[in-house]
């Protein structure tokens, strides 16, 4: 009974913490945002040049030595910070939510203003640590993110009308190190032995729940490779792991499974299960003639076992804008 009471305490510094270190970072990126500003106007007004910002380092560096991150670079850099937003007041929230160094990645890493809204979404959800952050930007999830959002059933948009950015049109496994002659079995084990990083992959809501699920239909079992379940959605999702090609009659046996879990796995108070199909490889138009007559919640994606081609990436999206 004590040690319970004693864990509450140990709970109630943690959450103490964890805001004085959120407080303390919200005060530092409004000082940067307001020297970025300071500049900023210094400059338009050509009161200032380059050379002046470096004066600027310089005094600091001599009047105030304990000061320390305020060098000339430092200063352009939260000059570019309040210059890139400054005309997007609704960021604004989300810029001090995360850290200041996730913050330069996304500042130098993104193209456009939509990529830096993801990626400052997405590194507040899922409180990415800067290699992290670097992972997902390398691995151009931003871009299969976006393409994957058309490639989803009209039964997932319409059962689950929050899903846009929840799955991905490719997903990257490279941290397998699998060999070329991999089989679905393969894939399976490496999956499960590295969960931290396929859940990273996959996105912090997914929780874990079993390999090889059992589900009993009649008098006969049959076994999902995956399963899962999201919090945000509030729905189990199963995967299906193929080390082939997409063929349609994949389609057949993960609406079974489906059917299975909504009758006899789900609570009543869960959404309707979710199928994602994880092939190898896919023909698109044999995905979309698939998926046209599906009624279930379900979707195909493929994964690589090597970082993608990002200029591949962006010329796929772009074909779609």
């Amino acid at each position: 009974m004590l040690q319970e009471q004693f864990s509450d305490v140990v709970q109630l510094i943690k959450q103490s913490r964890s805001k004085a270190i959120s407080a303390v970072n919200t005060e530092m990126i409004n000082l940067y945002w307001s020297i970025g500003q300071y500049i900023h106007i210094r400059v338009e007004s050509q009161q200032w040049g380059q050379s002046v910002v470096t004066e600027l380092a310089l005094f600091l560096k001599n009047t105030e030595p304990e000061i320390k991150g305020f060098s000339d670079k430092n200063l352009w850099r939260m000059k570019q910070f309040y210059q890139t937003y400054k005309d997007f007041p609704k960021l604004s929230a989300l810029l001090r939510e995360i850290s200041w160094t996730n913050n330069l990645i996304i500042l130098s890493r993104a193209k456009s203003i939509e990529e830096r809204e993801f990626y400052l979404g997405l590194s507040k959800q899922e409180k990415f640590s800067s290699r992290e952050l670097e992972r997902q930007i390398n691995s151009g999830v931003f871009e299969r993110t976006i393409l994957g959002n058309t490639k989803l059933s009209s039964a997932m948009r319409e059962l689950h009308p929050d899903i846009a950015n929840t799955f991905k049109d490719s997903y990257i496994f490279d941290f397998l190190n699998l060999s070329d002659s991999f089989t679905e079995n393969d894939l399976q084990k490496g999956l499960i032995s590295q969960m931290k990083n396929f859940i990273l992959e996959l996105g912090k809501d997914f929780l874990f729940i079993a390999e090889e699920y059992k589900v009993q239909v009649g008098h006969s079992d049959f076994f999902i490779d995956l399963l899962f379940y999201h919090r945000g959605l509030q729905c189990l999702v199963a995967f299906e792991l193929k080390s082939d090609k997409f063929k349609p009659e994949h389609l057949g046996q993960l609406n079974f499974y489906l059917e299975a879990l909504d009758r006899d796995v789900r609570k009543p108070n869960e959404n309707p299960s979710i199928g994602i199909l994880l092939c190898k490889d896919q023909d698109y138009a044999v995905v979309e003639y698939a998926l046209s007559r599906s009624l279930s919640p379900t979707m195909v994606a493929e994964y690589k076992i090597q970082l993608p081609d990002k200029k591949m990436l962006v010329t796929k999206l772009n074909g779609l804008l």
